[in-house]
C-alpha cells in the first residue's frame, strides 16, 4: 500500500519544492564539515542559489530552509514553529543579481 508520505514531500512552505532540497543540501554540507572536523574553522557561509530557487526563493522560504538545514535540520523532522530561532542571529541578504541570489 502506498502511503501519502510516499507521494508528498514534507517541508516548510508555501512551496516545499523550494525548501526540501535546499534544507537537505544545507544539512549535508554541515554534516560533511563535522565529519571532516572543519566546522570549528567556519566563520562565514555564502550560498548562491540559481534557477527557480533564485527567482522565487525568499517568497517561498528557500532562505529560511537553507539556514535551517545549515543548522542541522531536516524537512521531515524540523519543528517549523521554531524556525525564527535559527535565523534570528544570522546576518543574511537575498539580493537579485541576474537570476542569482545569495543567502
Amino acid at each position: 500500500m502506498i502511503s501519502v508520505f510516499d507521494i508528498f514531500k514534507i517541508g516548510i512552505g508555501p512551496s516545499s519544492s523550494h525548501t526540501v532540497g535546499p534544507m537537505k543540501a544545507g544539512k549535508q554540507f554541515t554534516d560533511d564539515l563535522i565529519a571532516r572536523n572543519l566546522l570549528k574553522d567556519v566563520t562565514r557561509v555564502v550560498v548562491d542559489v540559481y534557477g527557480s530557487l533564485s527567482l522565487t526563493g525568499k517568497g517561498h522560504h528557500t532562505d529560511i530552509a537553507i539556514i535551517m538545514g545549515l543548522a542541522g535540520n531536516l524537512p521531515d523532522t524540523v519543528d517549523i514553529d521554531s524556525h525564527p530561532q535559527f535565523y534570528s542571529g544570522c546576518e543574511y541578504s537575498w539580493s537579485p543579481d541576474a537570476g542569482k541570489r545569495s543567502a
